[in-house]
């Protein structure tokens, strides 16, 4: 099986740049990690590769260069090549216009199946993976907790999802675009020691806009069709707080209450 996994790297939360005027977050000299929901897709890639063993993994990333070292760390696992498509005209694109630029790529290359996580944490809006299939014209199933590896072939992909009250198994033809949950617990696997310090620059391949040829109007904060109106910094205060008792002064308490501010 060729398969590409789409992967992001996020700003840590502990500590990210936000520019206000631009409205969009500073990516750049941030610390990122990798996607939970990414990681989780990138496993089920190495199962399909344990059951298939002549597959092969092409991992995909749109991001700043500064993420190089860390395409380098996914390249030390399992992955056989490795493509960051990064370029400074890709600032602020919104979901529409990162997915131009990844499906505009996409249509370039060969595959059996494409492997990507449902969300991400910083935003959370789990568009992209769908509009890539409507681009490229195939399937997409998004929050998929597990892959049956030994029933999933170049052809058909059999996969699970965790509903509210159950879990369903579904069957789609390939080629097409699976999207794995959070949820799904899979975790990467630890890089070999001897891997650790292995040079694999030769895997990893860096295009811009340049070698893509899209016109500049369509990516960026020029292409980006969602437009931020205002943006702020949240301030938090503490509030004072009341405890009342399970007796009837409290009950008339919390119901004077929440009949003021219209509750009731």
């Amino acid at each position: 099986m060729n398969i590409i996994c789409l992967v992001k790297f996020v700003p840590d939360i502990t500590g990210f740049t936000y520019d206000y005027h631009a409205s969009a977050m500073v990516r750049e000299h941030t610390r990122m990690v990798l996607n939970p929901d990414d990681e989780c897709a990138l496993s089920f890639a190495f199962k399909l590769k344990e059951q298939h063993p002549e597959s092969l993994i092409h991992v995909v990333s749109m991001a700043p260069s500064s993420v190089v070292p860390h395409m380098h760390d996914l390249l030390r696992l399992p992955v056989d090549r490795g493509t960051l498509i990064s370029d400074p005209l890709f600032a602020g694109s919104d979901t529409y216009a990162t997915s131009e630029v990844l499906g505009t790529y996409l249509k370039s290359q060969e595959f059996d199946v494409i492997l990507s996580g449902s969300r991400s944490l910083d935003g959370a809006t789990s568009q992209i993976p769908g509009q890539i299939a409507q681009m490229l014209g195939f399937d997409h199933m998004l929050d998929i907790t597990d892959i049956d590896v030994g029933r999933t072939s170049r052809t058909d992909a059999v996969f699970s999802i965790e509903g509210e009250k159950e879990t369903t198994t579904w069957s789609m033809q390939l080629p097409g675009v699976l999207s794995l949950a959070r949820s799904s617990t899979c975790k990467l696997p630890y890089p070999s020691y001897a891997d650790l310090q292995k040079d694999v620059s030769d895997k990893l391949t860096i295009l811009t806009n340049k070698e893509l040829g899209i016109d500049s109007t369509h990516i960026g904060l020029e292409g980006s069709l969602t437009k931020v109106v205002h943006t702020y910094e949240a301030n938090s205060r503490i509030r004072e707080k009341t405890v009342v008792e399970a007796d009837d002064e409290g009950i008339e308490f919390v119901f004077s209450y929440l009949k003021e501010r219209g509750f009731v």
